[in-house]
């Protein structure tokens, strides 16, 4: 068995993998002060209540966009697991060209889930990626990787604007049944929920028009995927494990004794 762990800003997302089997995925907050004995105790009884043995994990890889990080959950699998993750970072094999400015300066989120999206579905591709922010990672009919864009995440945006006023609620990101709120917390969800999906239409829409193609495959990701692939006729397909998966793949193509 393999562990992957795909670290954000705002949650880790584990996922347990026998082969191509997926046996068992969840997610924790992420939590900048709690040590690598902690994370480790949190998975251990994580893997022991779905009846998982720790011993039979034999490898396992990060995909981190927080650093802070990077040390105490490669520390973590070290003590509790027995050996040291690959990371996802310079000189790790991908596979993936990125026709950027500076490659360094890609997170690795997006290598990985762009990397999974056209091995999966084919090129040319747009992978939106619902998560502390939103982004839109593209890909040309090669495969390649030729840029984005990067939107405030739907959460956080929800956050600054309850934080920011003094009598705004905190609410559910859910669909209101109307675009016209009749009360406060109905206006919010009409003003977060269609307001973020006419960004992703419309930034869809530039991507096309910019790439010179309408035949251009769009994956949806993340937390928010669903609710705003509902709203919008622009998503093609959602895929909750596409970063997940892709970290299975550069696994195995990375450890060939695997």
């Amino acid at each position: 068995m393999i562990i992957c762990l795909d670290v954000g800003n705002t949650n880790i997302k584990y996922a347990v993998f026998d082969g191509e089997q997926l046996l068992l995925s969840f997610r924790v907050a992420t939590e900048h002060k709690r040590t690598s004995d902690e994370y480790g105790e949190q998975l251990v009884s994580i893997l022991k209540n779905n009846n998982l043995c720790l011993s039979d994990v034999k490898g396992g890889i990060i995909s981190s966009v927080v650093p802070s990080l990077d040390y105490t959950l490669e520390r973590m699998c070290k003590i509790y697991l027995g050996f040291t993750p690959l990371t996802v970072a310079p000189g790790l094999k991908t596979g993936l060209n990125l026709k950027v400015d500076d490659a360094k300066e890609v997170g690795a989120d997006r290598v990985v889930s762009t990397l999974s999206a056209v091995r999966k579905y084919g090129a040319p591709l747009i992978v939106i990626d619902f998560g502390t922010a939103t982004t839109f990672n593209v890909a040309d009919s090669n495969g390649t990787f030729i840029g984005g864009v990067i939107a405030p995440g739907i959460k956080g945006s929800l956050d600054s604007l309850v934080n920011g006023t003094a009598k705004l609620p905190r609410v559910e990101i859910e669909r209101p049944s109307s675009v016209l709120g009749k009360n406060t917390v109905t206006n919010m969800q009409a003003g977060i929920v269609f307001g973020f999906s006419g960004l992703v239409e419309y930034i869809v829409k530039k991507i096309k028009k910019e790439m010179k193609c309408d035949d251009v495959k769009v994956i949806a990701t993340g937390g928010f995927s669903e609710v705003i692939a509902k709203e919008t006729g622009c998503i093609d397909t959602v895929d909750k494990f596409l970063t997940l998966e892709g970290l299975k793949y550069l696994y195995y193509l990375n450890n060939t004794e695997a």
